[in-house]
């Protein structure tokens, strides 16, 4: 079946639908990972996202059980060059369409994603229109594109996060995950550092929190605008003083806020597993996993009581911070990454540490 994406500003790419039909609206980005789409199908921080995969060929190892980031997709829309309906790996039970018409989201294939991710950086992220309504004339689904509500005009969170707490036992620190749409790999990489955990909902009080006794909080990725979650901002000032904290992706930018940072929307965002961040301690280069459209001003936290821990090398961007004081410290990026590389995976130890030497002060 025939298929469009129609962008607010009246582009338009013509291919095939796979998975889904139907017609949705979403924010327009693209992803520049070579392997990993399950990964990223499947990561909560694209809810309200149509993302374009600018790899040529995806789905040539299938949908596997174990690959998953979260129960179920809340991507808008899948973009490719070309998908394979023929899937050769092992571990494979379906193919990348069967998955997509099960979630109940579009695919289009068929299309040039190198002119159209070109246009994007050009332009910046746009909102746009998949659709496999062949009734709909062009002029139509444009002005449906112009009128897609916009990333930052809603809670993306309240859906992406867990509607109940749940627990994962373990020997080691005692860890409450806020869940602000937390990737599987998060939990995982938790998990073998022997951490108890507790994954909280978004919207838990700083009271709640407290009352499990933890040794400390997680803050985690999620899909949005970070000041469309003041609640979370909030509840997180008012644990500053009272645990280790570590943030990651939107952690890191709700934890700038709640120090009195600000943010920013980044003309087409980080997303991909390719992306190169300087430790500015170290001087040591990784190559990061990263998905996110928004960022913190630098200048905002220049006078906060916070070193600049990492930078973006493309474009300078702040990728980490630390507070002199307190033991808190956030990454942009994705260190668990989960598609991606596990340059930075020693975070995660490092979080620990920072527990332990707090008790040992307390």
């Amino acid at each position: 079946m025939k298929a469009r994406l129609v962008l607010e500003d009246g582009k338009i790419y013509y291919g095939e639908s796979f998975g889904y039909q139907g017609e949705k609206g979403g924010e327009v980005v693209f992803n520049t990972g070579m392997t990993g789409y399950q990964e990223i199908i499947s990561d909560p921080s694209y809810c309200g996202q149509i993302v374009v995969l600018t790899y040529p060929l995806i789905g040539n190892y299938g949908i596997n059980p174990f690959d998953f980031q979260s129960k179920n997709s809340l991507i808008y829309g899948l973009i490719v060059r070309e998908h394979c309906d023929y899937p050769n790996h092992w571990q494979a039970d379906f193919n990348i369409s069967e998955y997509l018409k099960e979630q109940k989201i579009i695919g289009l294939s068929g299309i040039d994603t190198r002119a159209l991710t070109k246009h994007l950086r050009k332009q910046g992220t746009m909102r746009g229109i998949i659709s496999t309504l062949e009734e709909e004339s062009d002029q139509s689904l444009i002005e449906k594109a112009q009128n897609v509500p916009k990333l930052s005009d809603f809670d993306y969170v309240k859906t992406a996060t867990t509607k109940r707490s749940y627990e994962f036992e373990g020997s080691g620190p005692h860890v409450a995950l806020l869940d602000l749409g937390c990737k599987y790999s998060i939990i995982h990489s938790l998990q073998e550092k022997g951490c108890r955990i507790t994954v909280l909902p978004a919207t838990t009080s700083a009271e709640d929190i407290l009352s499990l006794k933890p040794d400390g909080l997680l803050l985690s990725n999620g899909p949005g605008d970070p000041k469309k979650v003041p609640y979370v901002v909030d509840t997180v000032k008012e644990l500053l003083h009272k645990l280790p904290v570590f943030g990651i992706c939107l952690g890191h930018q709700v934890l700038g806020l709640a120090l009195g940072g600000d943010t920013y929307k980044l003309k087409f965002g980080h997303r991909g597993t390719n992306h190169p961040v300087k430790d500015v301690s170290s001087e040591k280069i990784y190559i990061t996993s990263q998905n996110h459209g928004y960022a913190l001003i630098k200048e905002s936290i220049d006078n906060l009581p916070v070193s600049i821990s990492h930078i973006n090398l493309n474009d300078h961007t702040v990728e980490g911070m630390r507070h002199n004081q307190l033991p808190l410290f956030s990454v942009q990026f994705h260190p668990e990454g989960s598609p991606g590389p596990y340059d930075s995976i020693q975070l995660f130890e490092e979080f620990i540490n920072l527990i332990q030497n707090s008790q040992k002060v307390s």
